[in-house]
C-alpha cells in the first residue's frame, strides 16, 4: 500500500473496537507518560516514567498491528497510530487528561495526577491482562500475557507512590486527594458495557467491562486504605473517548504525536 500522509479510514467491527480501545488506551497513555522525561522529580523516577511509557509502546505497538490484522485492508501499526483521525481513536478518556503543568496556573498536571492516574490504570489494565490471557483468539492472549507482567509492575511501582503521597506531608497529602479529585469521573468509563463487550464476551474474545469493576475497586481500595485516601463517592459522568469522542485535549496530542509521519509520510530514522 503507498504510503502519503493522507488519514486512512478503518473498517471498525465489534473486535477491531474492542482491540483499538486498549491498544489505544495504552498508545496515548505511553504518549503523556512520556512528557516527564527530562522533568521527573527526581532522576529514578524520570528513568522509571519513561520505562514505563516504553512498555506502554510496545503493548500498543502488538495491539494495533493485531487490530490491523483484524481489520483486513493491510494497514500496519504506524498507519493506524500516526494515519487515523481523532474521531477514529477509541481510548479511555482519562489518559488524554494534562499530566504535567505548562504554567503555574493550569489545572491539573501535577506530580500527584501521573501516579495516581498511573495506578487506576495498571490496575485496570491487570484485571484486564489476566482475563485476555485466556482470550479465544491466540495472538491477543500471547499478547494480554506479556503484558500482565508490565502491569504488575506498573500498579506495584505507581500504589507505592500514592501510598508514599497520600502519607506523606499535609502538602502531599492534599495533592494527592486532589489527583484523586479530578480523575475519578473519568474512571466510570473504565466500566461501561456496551455492544462491543457484548460481543468480546460472547465470541471469548475478552471480557465485558463492566466485569472488571469489582476486583478493581478492591485493588484500588486496598492502597488507598494505606495511603489515607477516601474513595469518592459515585457520580452519573461518563466520559466517551471509547466510542471516538474525545476531550478538548486529544486533539493537542494527536497533533503533536503525528506531525513528523504526516509531514514525511513514510520517513524512517
Amino acid at each position: 500500500m503507498a504510503v502519503t500522509a493522507e488519514s486512512i479510514r478503518l473498517n471498525l467491527t465489534p473486535p477491531v473496537r474492542y482491540v483499538l480501545r486498549l491498544a489505544d488506551t495504552a498508545l496515548v497513555h505511553a504518549q503523556r507518560l512520556a512528557e516527564w522525561c527530562g522533568h521527573g522529580p527526581v532522576l529514578e523516577e524520570d528513568i522509571a516514567l519513561t520505562n514505563m511509557a516504553l512498555d506502554l509502546v510496545g503493548q500498543a505497538r502488538a495491539l494495533l498491528t493485531h487490530a490491523a490484522k483484524l481489520e483486513g485492508q493491510g494497514f500496519d501499526e504506524d498507519q493506524l497510530a500516526f494515519l487515523r483521525d481523532e474521531a477514529q481513536f477509541l481510548n479511555l478518556t482519562l489518559v488524554e487528561q494534562p499530566m504535567r503543568r505548562s504554567s503555574a496556573h493550569s489545572p491539573g498536571g501535577d506530580f500527584a495526577d501521573t501516579v495516581l492516574r498511573n495506578f487506576l490504570l495498571a490496575t485496570w489494565f491487570k484485571q484486564l491482562w489476566q482475563r485476555l490471557a485466556s482470550s479465544a483468539d491466540a495472538e491477543l492472549a500471547a499478547i494480554a500475557a506479556k503484558a500482565l507482567k508490565e502491569a504488575r509492575y506498573h500498579q506495584q511501582h505507581a500504589g507505592d507512590w500514592v501510598v508514599r503521597l497520600g502519607d506523606g506531608t499535609e502538602e502531599s497529602a492534599r495533592r494527592a486527594a486532589a489527583a484523586v479529585e479530578r480523575a475519578w469521573p473519568y474512571t466510570n468509563e473504565m466500566f461501561v458495557r456496551d455492544d462491543v463487550d457484548e460481543a468480546a464476551q460472547a465470541s471469548g474474545l475478552g471480557p465485558a467491562r463492566d466485569t472488571l469493576a469489582a476486583d478493581w475497586q478492591r485493588d484500588v481500595a486496598a492502597v488507598f486504605n494505606e495511603a489515607g485516601l477516601a474513595l469518592p463517592p459515585a457520580t452519573p459522568f461518563v466520559s466517551t473517548g471509547t466510542l471516538g469522542r474525545h476531550s478538548e485535549h486529544m486533539g493537542f496530542i494527536l497533533a503533536e504525536m503525528q506531525s513528523l509521519q504526516r509531514a514525511h509520510p513514510g520517513g524512517r530514522w
